[in-house]
């Protein structure tokens, strides 16, 4: 006994140590084995240098890359699409970020975004494939983090502000050129003045075309805009060159008048303005009048050709409407049409229900006997009464139980008399009384009661 309790603590014992050295032992692998979800960080941030703008003024959006580790490929996405704005991408930049006493390396991306209508825009979620190693290793592994989208509100042209002039821009400069001889000018001469202007913070694309004032005794032929961008590390800048053709009409003096280009300023807030001086030129006579004719049918052409070259470089549009307008619009005319179809259905299956159920009504008997009788068919009249007869609730379906619990007094005192309804079968006022008693019959008005008190 004394040695089977002996051999029992002994293997007691044994199975403690064997325990606590397998804990040991989980413990170590734990501790040499890298944690990679917990111990690894990898996130992005997006930021905004602004959530609201005006039409046109710029929205810097900075999409930044941090990881616990280090990156072992680089990052670039590329520039986006954003609907109803246009946008510029800037190359990736290396940045850090320090915090609680850790240093984390970090890849930034940076786009402007130029919002070209009122309607606010969304700047999208992006799929960003990240290549960075574990903690503790040096292969890189790829990784996939999705950005957090953002919604920006974009704002009206101020009041008081010209739309069709507006333009955000940190600056312009405005020149302008001439392709012939200001000071030499005859009848029928023509003139090309080429105005150009650079504009600083923004996009060829939202700087409005220049606006050319009418002259007298002089007539204008637009020549083809150049729009250009030039972006740099970290912005961005652009420019636009309008031309226009004079053709000079008649002799004497004309004025060009002075011509204002306007831009507002987004951090200033003020708006600025650029004037190119007026221009008075002298035109001589010409004897050669005939020249005059043959020079403004060849502009004539010119301006033809260059608006046919505009009208290809514009978006494909139908009736004015851009494809994805067009696409909602066909998209609701097809839904319309459904409900329209869908209601016009219900409403002929109501129309042929209601049919239906008046010719299976007494109502639609009745009126064929008031039609009878409006036709003075005697024998017509008398089978179509006696047809209705058949569709009433009747204690007994036969003529005289009706006349008798229905009839109007003169119904009844014919039929007591001579037993025939011969001389009445025309008479439609009586009947339609005694099936109007027949009808209050069936279906009885509720009376109004009163509650009295009992007391």
């Amino acid at each position: 006994m004394r040695r089977s309790g002996k051999l029992m603590r002994n293997k007691t014992a044994a199975s403690r140590i064997v325990l606590q050295l397998g804990i040991l032992l989980a413990l170590l692998i734990a501790c040499l084995t890298p944690q990679d979800g917990l111990a690894q960080k990898l996130w992005s941030q997006v930021k905004l240098n602004r959530t609201s703008a005006y039409i046109g003024e710029p929205i810097e959006v900075s999409i930044t890359v941090y990881t616990s580790t280090w990156f072992t490929s680089g990052l670039d996405p590329g520039n986006i699409q954003v609907k109803g704005a246009y946008t510029v991408y800037f190359r990736p930049v290396s940045v850090s970020l320090s915090e609680g006493g850790t240093t984390y390396p970090g890849i930034q991306l940076i786009y402007h975004v130029f919002p070209h209508s009122e309607r606010d825009i969304v700047f999208p979620s992006l799929t960003l494939e990240v290549e960075t190693p574990k903690d503790g290793d040096y292969i890189g592994v790829k990784h996939h983090l999705k950005t957090q989208e953002r919604t920006i509100k974009i704002k009206p042209v101020p009041p008081g502000f010209d739309k069709n002039d507006w333009l955000v821009a940190n600056g312009m400069y405005v020149s302008d050129y001439w392709t012939g001889n200001l000071k030499q000018v005859k009848v029928g001469d023509v003139l090309e003045r080429r105005i150009s202007r650079t504009v600083y913070g923004t996009v060829g694309e939202l700087i409005p075309p220049t606006a050319w004032d009418s002259i007298g005794h002089i007539s204008m032929y637009p020549d083809r805009s150049l729009t250009k961008n030039n972006k740099g590390k970290t912005s961005i800048s652009s420019s636009r060159t309008d031309g226009m053709r004079y053709l000079f009409e008649e002799e004497g003096q004309v004025t060009l008048p002075e011509m204002v280009f306007t831009y507002f300023h987004p951090y200033r807030k003020r708006l600025y303005k650029k004037t190119l001086k007026a221009i008075t030129i002298d035109v001589a006579a010409n004897p050669d009048l005939g020249i005059l004719k043959s020079v403004r049918d060849s502009l004539l052409v010119q301006e033809q050709e260059v608006i046919a070259q505009q009208e290809e470089e514009q978006p494909w549009s139908f009736m004015g409407l851009s494809p994805e307008q067009l696409a909602l619009a066909t998209v609701l005319g097809i839904l319309v049409l459904y409900l329209l179809a869908k209601t016009i259905r219900r409403i002929i299956h109501t129309i042929r229900q209601r049919k239906k159920a008046y010719r299976a009504s007494e109502a639609y008997y009745f009126d064929l006997f008031k039609k009878a009788t409006h036709h003075d068919h005697a024998e017509h009249a008398k089978q179509a009464l006696y047809r209705w007869i058949d569709e009433l609730k009747l204690g007994q379906p036969t003529l005289e139980y009706f006349v008798g619990q229905f009839g109007t007094d003169k119904l009844q005192e014919t039929f007591d008399t001579t037993g025939d309804l011969h001389g009445l079968y025309m008479q439609t006022q009586e009947w339609k009384k005694a099936r109007a008693k027949y009808l209050l019959h069936r279906h009885p008005t509720p009376s109004k009661s009163s509650w009295i008190n009992p007391q």
